[in-house]
């Protein structure tokens, strides 16, 4: 097993720099352009006229505008991502981190798709009225997702898998939690919170979810396989 040390910011593993150095150049187009460039990157409800099938990859590049979300999800895909890079090699990690990504876009539009379908049933058997589908309908119908979450969801996720009691300190808490924790009750977090959604939340919880679920997925396969490769 690979020993977890301290590094600094010069020794960032050259794929997530690129990939911090891509989704700052992405955010500061969104920045500049605003909605027309917005529209076309993030991910939109399947039926939307605005969804586009490259959506599944380019809305892990948007944040929101506001620049606690891109400095979080950047600190925690360096913290969590460069032993796994450094392990597993520029490329794998790279495939990995995309899957990820995918996966969670994907788990993402299912729910979409099923909540729908669930507002369908109940403007049938007469539980909602037609203005209330109308409502709740429009709601999913213009859902957008943003943000590197999903994907880094999942290398969370492998990290737990492969250093699972890595200690780490949980601000404000004054004393280390191991990784498997953590990320064991972000999951559950996230899972809550999708099954229980808040109005003016905002957060994409389920493409969290699915995107633990892939990475777990997968490091589970490669570990089991050891295979060197995903292809």
């Amino acid at each position: 097993m690979a020993d977890i040390r301290m590094r600094g910011f010069q020794s960032i593993p050259p794929v997530i720099k690129n990939l911090v150095i891509i989704n700052v150049l992405f955010w500061l187009a969104e920045i500049t352009f605003k909605e027309p460039f917005i529209n076309i990157l993030a991910l939109h409800h399947h039926g939307n006229p605005s969804f586009g099938i490259w959506q599944l990859v380019s809305y892990m590049f948007l944040h929101s505008l506001a620049p606690f979300h891109i400095i979080m999800n950047m600190f925690v895909l360096w913290m969590f991502g460069s032993p796994l890079e450094d392990i597993w090699g520029s490329k794998r990690f790279l495939i990995f981190y995309l899957i990820c990504g995918v996966g969670a876009a994907l788990v993402q539009l299912g729910v979409l798709a099923i909540s729908m379908n669930m507002l369908y049933d109940k403007l049938a058997d007469g539980s909602i009225s037609l203005e209330q589908f109308r409502e709740r309908g429009s709601v999913v119908y213009n859902t957008t997702v943003v943000g590197a979450s999903g994907a880094i969801n999942g290398v969370m996720a492998a990290f737990a898998y492969l250093f699972p009691n890595t200690p780490l300190f949980i601000f404000p808490l004054p004393v280390p939690i191991k990784a498997k924790y953590v990320v064991i009750g972000y999951f559950l977090l996230d899972l809550f919170g999708g099954i229980n959604p808040s109005y003016g939340d905002n957060v994409a919880h389920f493409a969290h979810v699915g995107g633990a679920i892939v990475g777990l997925i997968l490091v589970i396969t490669m570990n089991r396989s050891n295979r060197r490769t995903f292809y």
